[in-house]
């Protein structure tokens, strides 16, 4: 099996990676790897920031590896939070500090429409390859459902009736930013391991 390092600290990206990798490929995680440090994140782009963070990986361990960044994009605040979406409300926010501020922000704006990005950058073999995933949506004004993290209990999809917070995984990932983007990973890497 396909051993590849998740450069990512982040257990709920984990889960939901592991989840969607049915098994094919054996994900390892910093943890599992026994690393303990930070990994830099000083891009101004996501793609930036997951190339950032898979090359220090690839460079410190010599093993395939990758990493992804992911980004709130909120149309009425010209793409904020964006690259700094897991810490809007400062450096070391909570989940809940980052989403209130969010709320703070948008209140009394009509205009709710957002998006989800991830970029995910793979080293594989020495050679970079980058796979996107996007969903649109809006952000409601109010949290509902217990689920996910992040901003998920605030952000409704296109064409849903359930937050991300309230759906189980195996639906959040079939069309969530991350699955998207983690889905064209795994064809590529399939695709790879086959030829």
């Amino acid at each position: 099996m396909k051993r590849i390092i998740f450069a990512t600290n982040n257990q709920h990206k984990l889960d939901e990676v592991k989840a969607l990798s049915q098994g094919l490929i054996e994900i390892i995680s910093l943890k599992e790897l026994g690393f303990q440090g930070t990994i830099p994140e000083t891009g101004q782009t996501l793609a930036e920031n997951a190339s950032q963070k898979a090359r220090f990986i690839y460079e410190k361990y010599g093993q395939d590896c990758f990493a992804d960044d992911t980004g709130l994009e909120v149309e009425a605040l010209g793409g904020a939070p964006g690259v700094y979406s897991a810490r809007y409300a400062g450096e070391n926010a909570t989940y809940e500090q980052n989403t209130e501020k969010l709320l703070k922000e948008l209140q009394g704006i009509e205009n709710r429409k957002a998006c989800f990005k991830t970029v995910v950058s793979l080293i594989l073999d020495g050679k970079e390859y980058f796979f996107e995933g996007k969903v649109e949506g809006i952000i409601l004004p109010h949290r509902t459902g217990n689920g996910g993290f992040g901003y998920d209990p605030v952000f409704l999809p296109d064409g849903y009736q359930e937050t991300f917070a309230l759906m189980p995984l195996e639906t959040k990932n079939k069309i969530s930013h991350r699955g998207r983007a983690m889905v064209k990973l795994i064809r590529f890497l399939q695709e790879h391991i086959k030829s």
